[in-house]
């Protein structure tokens, strides 16, 4: 009895052992299907818009449209590459984002401002891939961007959080940045239990602050 009890007990715990085993599989599994998901939400966007500024400049300045697909092509990789981790360095989001400007300030020119202010030692954190290049398209996106209402990104470093601020010229007085590529962002920080980003709003600035990781 006294073996027969113990051989049941030993099987038991295989088997409870599998079967934590299998489900921390599949959780697994699961966030790494989300997270594709999340991710592949952005890039037909990018895609698009960029593609129509593209045309363009071929039409207008081939010059310029050869310095844009070279650009667009490390936008591009960086968007379609593979992270098993779900995260990259500051440093090579920064960089990505780096050519992301460029893609924009040459749409956009004078009319479009940049300010970069990052401590350098935060620069190996980490943080979800396209976070800050995904506030910069936004604040594009839903406001005005012209010589008579210019707008102001600032990216800079806040102790240990990163903020990616503008001055707000919304489209139309109804315009709101909360969309597609906020609600992803936080999602994708959700899915690495980091804190969620914060967001101000008052009639003249909008902001958003991120935890590194």
């Amino acid at each position: 009895l006294i073996v027969t009890g113990t051989c049941y007990i030993s099987y038991l715990i295989r088997e409870r052992q599998e079967v934590l085993l299998q489900n921390g599989k599949l959780v697994a599994e699961n966030i790494q299907n989300q997270y594709q998901a999340l991710k592949n939400q952005l890039n037909p966007h990018m895609l698009f818009n960029s593609l129509n500024t593209l045309q363009s400049l071929v039409r207008e300045n081939p010059e310029k449209a050869q310095d844009y697909i070279r650009e667009l092509s490390r936008v591009l990789r960086y968007t379609l590459q593979e992270n098993d981790t779900h995260t990259v360095t500051l440093r090579e989001e920064m960089s990505f984002v780096d050519a992301y400007i460029f893609l924009m300030k040459m749409r956009y020119e004078d009319n479009l401002h940049f300010k970069i202010e990052i401590d350098e030692r935060m620069m190996e954190y980490c943080l979800p891939p396209l976070s800050i290049q995904t506030l910069v398209e936004n604040a594009i996106k839903h406001n005005q961007v012209s010589e008579e209402a210019p707008l102001f990104i600032r990216v800079y470093s806040d102790g240990d959080k990163l903020v990616v601020e503008n001055n707000c010229k919304p489209l139309t007085p109804n315009s709101s940045t909360h969309h597609i590529g906020l609600r992803n962002i936080k999602e994708r920080y959700q899915l690495t239990g980091a804190p969620a980003p914060e967001i101000y709003q008052d009639e003249h600035i909008y902001r958003v602050t991120l935890s590194t990781l």
